[in-house]
């Protein structure tokens, strides 16, 4: 949502104790058993982290409640607003979960902070939640209901890291002991006006966006069953005792899932840069929060390979010395942020929230605004995308920082307007029954049987088409048709590693052309046979764009997820390996025979013809897999 008259005017962070560094960290979070400290030691090699801050000292006592971190930030927040406590007309919270389960933890920061009557919101979560806070009192300020407010996002995870948390006996499984390593605790609050500071820079909320993908994919981050049975709550157990034994309070991280999050992150963004809400060209700053230091390379590569990179001297981040603080960590962020680096007026800042929970994306932009900005005065941004076609300020936003000429647009251009095709495909290929299964740990062997069966008659046409595609192949396209005859060369044979995975893991046909195309299957197939039977028909690169990207991004993810799941040796799995590895190299020469076409492209009529026809091999692809278990 776009804001015109909502000022962030304050910030504060309380961070307790001192900072805790990676020798002392056995001192608080204590070793387990013998694999502690190897998986202590790999994982903070990866993640970066060098100090955190624990509201619990060596004895594994907590110092202070999460809601005495909470009002101290706030407290500082309304001192660096030069606000009282009385001008306050909502509390706003996010948080993975307060000092008490119920009532809600914004309804204990107002009676800690002895604060007069006034509205409370309380948003649960894990890192996004902070946001859903920040965007529900902007709201209500942009609405006109109140004029001030306080948000603050806030988390106490070292409590459930103590040794003595975990029972005796218990297996203690990766996934738990992952983020014992990851998280730290402290608050961040903000005040929020419906007017800009008086005697300092201000920061303007712009825009919030915050989207969940959580129909897309099974929990990744979570607390309240045990590994083994995600439907099962730690209520349903005869005990609370019971529920323990089973490892049902252990906060647990698939990390094998988390690739995709940064792949659903990327799109979200690709998406906002093409509806014209983000221009990457007018980022000043970019405050970033994640996990891990390792996932800052993930995501610098991703928005290089999709050419919408923000420099890098731009970025800001404090994960290295403040930890990963969940929802309080954008919070602190911010408030590190704009005491260690001077703005000045008409800067953009831009920052990045993804959460991995259930998978949530958030995005916040702010402009630097002066004491004498005026109440809903319209802005530079404002006032840019006012004078030009939203076409104009799309063409704009999207143009590369280090490159403007007109080859380098139409690239952009396409590359984003397939990453929109792309976005909603993932997520409807992650919503498909199988797919379900398998982030949801339900997959069986005759499941993965089942779906091998419904794709290999489409894999043995692959080559084929394409080869029709060349044979139809005339100027100025000729020189597609080594590219195309390469590529189809290379996969002519891929349907028999399949068939004997198939048949290695228990499938029972015992001849491939006994295998018949489901509807969607057929569907598709005969529209990349009409296609192929034109001249010309680039448009084709579309529709490889969806079968590639499928084994470049959803197969490597997919294909652990699997394993984990099946009790199958290493020679049923031969084609998602092999495709997981290469099909990057594939998209590499697709992109060359992109280039080629786009210098002909004059018009853009052969562009838009690639947009379309991806967004059909998209539907039909899809229906292929919905069909696998009608």
């Amino acid at each position: 949502m776009a804001y015109k008259m909502v000022y962030l005017i304050g910030t504060g962070s309380y961070l307790p104790g001192g900072p805790v560094g990676n020798e002392d960290i056995d001192k608080y979070i204590q070793p387990i058993n013998t694999r502690s400290a190897k998986l202590k030691n790999m994982i903070l090699k990866e993640n970066g982290i060098e100090t955190r801050y624990y509201g619990i000292n060596p004895e594994g006592q907590t110092q202070l409640s999460l809601v005495q971190m909470a009002s101290r930030s706030v407290t500082k927040s309304l001192e660096d607003a030069n606000v009282g406590l009385d001008e306050i007309e909502m509390i706003a919270t996010g948080t993975c979960g307060g000092d008490l389960i119920v009532p809600g933890f914004a309804n204990m920061v107002q009676g800690e902070l002895k604060a007069q009557p006034m509205e409370t919101s309380t948003h649960i979560g894990i890192c996004a939640s902070g946001i859903a806070a920040l965007r529900h009192a902007s709201d209500a300020i942009e609405l006109g209901r109140i004029k001030k407010a306080s948000v603050s996002g806030c988390e106490f995870p070292s409590r459930l890291f103590k040794t003595s948390r975990f029972v005796e006996g218990y297996d203690v499984d990766f996934d738990s002991h992952f983020l014992r390593w990851m998280l730290s605790d402290g608050s961040g609050s903000m005040v929020l006006s419906s007017t800009p500071s008086p005697s300092k820079v201000s920061l303007k909320v712009s825009n919030i966006h915050l989207k969940s993908f959580s129909g897309d994919y099974a929990t990744c981050m979570y607390i309240g069953s045990p590994i083994s049975d995600h439907s099962k709550s730690c209520y349903d157990y005869p005990t609370m005792a019971d529920a323990e034994k089973q490892g049902s309070y252990l906060l647990r991280q698939n990390i094998r899932m988390l690739p995709q999050l940064f792949e659903v992150c990327l799109f979200e963004y690709a998406a906002l840069i093409k509806k014209g809400e983000i221009n990457p060209n007018e980022v000043d700053h970019f405050i970033v929060h994640y996990s891990s230091q390792k996932f800052e390379g993930v995501m610098q590569g991703l928005l290089e390979k999709m050419n919408l990179m923000i420099p890098k001297d731009r970025w800001y981040s404090n994960l290295k010395t403040r930890g990963n603080m969940g929802s309080a960590s954008i919070f602190v962020m911010i408030d590190d942020f704009l005491k260690e680096r001077e703005v000045k007026v008409g800067q953009k800042i831009l920052c990045f929230i993804p959460e991995s929970g259930r998978f949530s994306v958030g995005f916040v932009q702010f402009e630097v605004v002066g004491p004498d900005a005026s109440l809903g005065q319209v802005t530079a941004s404002d006032t840019e995308k006012t004078s030009m076609t939203n076409e104009e300020f799309i063409t704009k936003s999207i143009a590369p920082v280090e490159a403007s000429d007109e080859y380098s647009l139409k690239l952009r251009n396409l590359l984003l307007n397939l990453a929109d095709v792309w976005h909603g495909y993932r997520s409807r290929v992650w919503r498909t029954k199988y797919f379900s299964k398998i982030t949801r740990n339900q997959l069986l062997t005759e499941d993965y049987i089942k779906w091998i069966e419904n794709w290999i008659p489409q894999v043995r046409q692959g080559s084929k088409w394409m080869r029709t595609a060349v044979s139809n192949m005339q100027d100025p396209f000729v020189d597609l048709k080594a590219l195309i005859e390469t590529h189809a060369s290379e996969e002519q044979n891929d349907w028999k590693i399949l068939f004997q995975d198939y048949q290695n893991a228990g499938g029972k046909v015992q001849f491939a052309d006994e295998l018949n195309f489901n509807a969607g299957g057929k569907a598709l197939n005969d529209f990349m046979y009409s296609r192929a039977n034109s001249v010309n028909a680039v448009d084709l690169l579309g529709g490889i764009y969806i079968i590639e990207g499928t084994g470049q991004r959803i197969i490597p993810v997919m294909l652990p997820l699997v394993r984990s799941q099946l009790s199958l040796g290493n020679d049923c799995f031969k084609f998602l390996q092999y495709h997981g590895a290469n099909d990057e190299h594939h998209i590499h020469r697709w992109l060359i025979a992109v280039e080629i076409v786009l210098e002909s492209d004059h018009d853009g009529s052969l562009a838009r013809r690639m947009v379309e026809t991806a967004d059909r091999v998209a539907d039909l692809y899809c229906r292929q897999m919905e069909e696998v278990f009608e």
